[in-house]
């Protein structure tokens, strides 16, 4: 999954999609919100901030949920980044799981503490499925296959179960944990929780 594939996927863009005016807005918006928050936040408060009339927002952007998908985009794709290097850095395919999830967990959960505003957009990608999110978890579940398949191949898993059960069936049991909206719930249980699941789900796999 690559930036490229994600920004397009954040709907609601207007104009050239490699315009450097359209990033500037990006970046000035997720400042803004990380300050004020994304449900507090107008076009007209972005334009007053940024310094650009609210018409000229609106020839890059249909809406204020165009620009938190954009930022969405963004910030899924740095979490994937850190989740696939992460799981490259395994030694194996259960060291991969293991380092996978963790980087994961640990990725959104840093978020929020660290940037609560911005964790608002993730949530909101969550509740009101935007692509960006949609393709996030896809994203996620196409890392657990390959490291799977890379498993069974080498004789770490077992190979009955139909792989995209297996893969759809370990994103269900850590969903707790991976989903924003979830996550803020089960903070006090990191990160004895999702090491057990993670155990949990290494026995089920074994041959």
């Amino acid at each position: 999954m690559t930036t490229e594939t994600l920004d397009t996927l954040a709907v609601g863009h207007r104009g050239p999609g490699d315009h450097m005016i359209r990033q500037q807005i990006i970046e000035a918006a997720e400042a803004h919100f990380s300050r004020y928050g994304y449900n507090k936040t107008t076009v007209s408060d972005l334009a007053k901030a940024i310094g650009f009339s609210k018409a000229y927002i609106y020839k890059f952007f249909d809406s204020k949920q165009a620009i938190g998908q954009a930022i969405c985009a963004q910030t899924l794709e740095r979490l994937l980044e850190q989740a696939q290097a992460a799981a490259d850095g395994g030694a194996d395919a259960t060291d991969k799981i293991r380092k996978f999830f963790k980087a994961v967990i640990g990725a959104s959960a840093e978020l929020f503490f660290d940037d609560r505003k911005l964790y608002e957009i993730a949530m909101h990608s969550v509740v009101e499925q935007w692509p960006s999110c949609v393709a996030y978890c896809a994203g996620l579940e196409q890392i657990v296959r390959v490291i799977i398949l890379e498993g069974r191949a080498a004789g770490e898993f077992e190979r009955k179960t139909p792989i995209d059960e297996t893969a759809r069936a370990i994103m269900s049991v850590m969903e707790a944990f991976v989903n924003p909206v979830m996550l803020q719930y089960k903070l006090d249980d990191l990160p004895d929780g999702p090491l057990e699941v993670t155990n949990l789900i290494l026995r089920s796999l074994a041959p």
